[in-house]
C-alpha cells in the first residue's frame, strides 16, 4: 500500500482546502492505476472540520501507524512540501522504517525512476 504524504498545515483555510483537493486528484489517479493508497489528508481533512486540530504534533502518532503500515511512501509535491514540518517528518520516519520514499510531481507524474509505472498510469 502507498501512503501518499502531502502538505497540509497552514494558517489560510483555503490553501488547506485546496492541498485537501489536490491530494484527493492525485490519490484517486493512484487508484484508477490500480494501487492501494492511503492518504492522511483525506482522513484527517474532514475531521479537522469537527474539532480536531490540523497540525503536524496532533497528528503524529496516528500517521506513524498508518506509514508501519504502508510498502512505500509517494511524497506528492505540492506548493510547500519541501518546508513542510510533517512531510519532513513523514519522510524521516519511512526511513527509520526502511521504506521506500518516491516522489510524484503535482502534475501526477512521477519524479522517481522507480515509480515511472505510475506516471504512465500502468498498475503495480
Amino acid at each position: 500500500m502507498i501512503y501518499l504524504a502531502s502538505p497540509y498545515t497552514h494558517p489560510d483555510t483555503q490553501v488547506r482546502e485546496q492541498r485537501f483537493r489536490e491530494a484527493c486528484r492525485a490519490t484517486a489517479g493512484l487508484m484508477l492505476a490500480g494501487h492501494a493508497v492511503f492518504s492522511p489528508i483525506l482522513h484527517s481533512h474532514p475531521l479537522v472540520g469537527h474539532g480536531l486540530p490540523a497540525a503536524w504534533d496532533f497528528w503524529e502518532r496516528i500517521d506513524r501507524e498508518h506509514l508501519q503500515r504502508c510498502d512505500e511512501v509517494l511524497v506528492l509535491m505540492l506548493d510547500g512540501w519541501e518546508e513542510s514540518v510533517g512531510v519532513a517528518a513523514e519522510i524521516r520516519i519511512a526511513g527509520e522504517l526502511g521504506k521506500p520514499v518516491g516522489y510524484l510531481a503535482s502534475d501526477g507524474s512521477a519524479v522517481s525512476p522507480t515509480l515511472a509505472h505510475v506516471a504512465k498510469g500502468g498498475g503495480g
